[in-house]
């Protein structure tokens, strides 16, 4: 007998909001600026499909620098600036949406301070160290009851992180979601978390946080397109879970050197 295919449905709510989903980028350096235009171009579609769409908060506590230019999307006119309010400026201005820029980073200690104690329903982080992983899985493990109803419960958190030519993708449930009867799937409410999964992994990870100097000296640390590559796949993954409300995917491993990606199966 054929072993039935696991699959996990998307809660209802994205599907079928009444509202705007709220989400939160954390992160606007190499990935999440990237991700940024992203979620833009996934949001309008969104819209002109009869959906409610995004309302995206950026969360950003850096500014930009001569070394961020050309690997990440920022301009000469915009140095100076912290990025998440010129990439949300811009953001805005193009596709005339109102995303907020929180220029602060989101993190356990500064949730007293941040638009709703930093609360969303899919949380996306594009940062560069495993302690800023932790911090954040701590966080949302604290968001993971969601027995009751509210706009905003905490659902989903896309991991993105890379280092010179390879990265990681990884979607997960913050708590479960219920699933439908299914006779033809094996239905899974929860997808671990990458801080739970591969911890390991995460360790012994080199942190990519120390500020460069140049582009030149950004581009030893991580290929030109590394960002956008795992970031446009990402944004793949989520829009297939918005326009087909099931997924038998829940991330993948990239390696660009080699150009081969490895999906990680629910599951």
């Amino acid at each position: 007998m054929k072993t039935p295919t696991a699959m996990h449905f998307a809660d209802n709510y994205l599907l079928n909001p009444t509202n705007p989903i709220p989400v939160a980028l954390i992160g606007a350096g190499g990935t999440g600026s990237h991700m940024l235009t992203a979620l833009a171009k996934m949001n309008h579609s969104l819209v002109a499909l009869g959906h409610a769409g995004l309302q995206v908060n950026c969360y950003d506590g850096d500014a930009v620098t001569t070394a961020n230019q050309g690997r990440q999307l920022f301009a000469e006119a915009e140095l100076g600036l912290p990025k998440a309010v010129a990439l949300i400026n811009r953001n805005n201005r193009f596709f005339g949406t109102n995303w907020k820029a929180i220029p602060e980073r989101f993190c356990s200690a500064n949730l007293k301070v941040l638009p709703n104690h930093g609360k969303a329903t899919l949380y996306i982080s594009c940062v560069d160290t495993v302690s800023a992983r932790f911090d954040i899985a701590s966080v949302l493990k604290g968001f993971a009851d969601n027995s009751h109803w509210e706009r905003n419960k905490s659902l989903y958190w896309m991991d993105l992180g890379n280092a010179r030519h390879t990265g990681q993708v990884f979607l997960s449930t913050i708590g479960k979601i219920p699933q439908p009867n299914s006779n033809r799937y094996k239905t899974v409410s929860h997808l671990p978390m990458i801080t739970d999964e591969f911890s390991a992994l995460l360790v012994a990870q080199n942190d990519t946080d120390a500020p460069s100097c140049s582009l030149a000296e950004a581009l030893q640390k991580q290929d030109l397109f590394i960002n956008s590559t795992l970031a446009n796949m990402g944004a793949s993954l989520l829009w297939k879970l918005f326009r087909e409300g099931m997924t038998e995917h829940r991330g993948f491993f990239l390696n660009l050197a080699n150009f081969k990606s490895e999906p990680i199966l629910v599951g």
